[in-house]
Formats: structure tokens, sequence, C-alpha cells
């Protein structure tokens, strides 16, 4: 499991997915959340600005990732 360290309170879904580089722009996140299966501690989650908190837990394409 990767682990991504927030330097702010929270960031939302749609920041996680760029940082990641699993999308290019902002305005891809809609389209990627339609598309691809994501979940945030195991649900499934559709909206990009869902806020991920640390402990949360972001699973993309099968890879899981820890927000510290």
């Amino acid at each position: 499991m990767d682990r991504l360290k927030l330097h702010s309170e929270y960031i939302t879904l749609q920041q996680f997915l760029k940082i990641q580089n699993i999308i290019s722009s902002g305005g891809e996140a809609k389209y990627y959340l339609a598309e691809h299966k994501v979940y945030v501690n195991q649900e499934l989650e559709t909206r990009r600005g869902r806020k991920l908190y640390p402990k949360d837990i972001v699973c993309v394409d099968g890879k899981e990732y820890e927000m510290e």
C-alpha cells in the first residue's frame, strides 16, 4: 500500500487523482469516476469533491493508497 502525506487538513478525490498522475487535469475527474471504480474506505465513490482525510484508504485500479 502506498502512502500519501497530506500537507493540509484534507484533499479532494480530484486532487488525489491528479497528484497520483491518474488524470492529467481536474476536468477529467468527472469522466474518470464515471468509467472507473474508485473506492474510498471500501465504498464506491463517484464524487470528485469527496474530502480525503488522514487514515482514509483509496483504491484505484486495484492499487491502495493511505492518506497520512
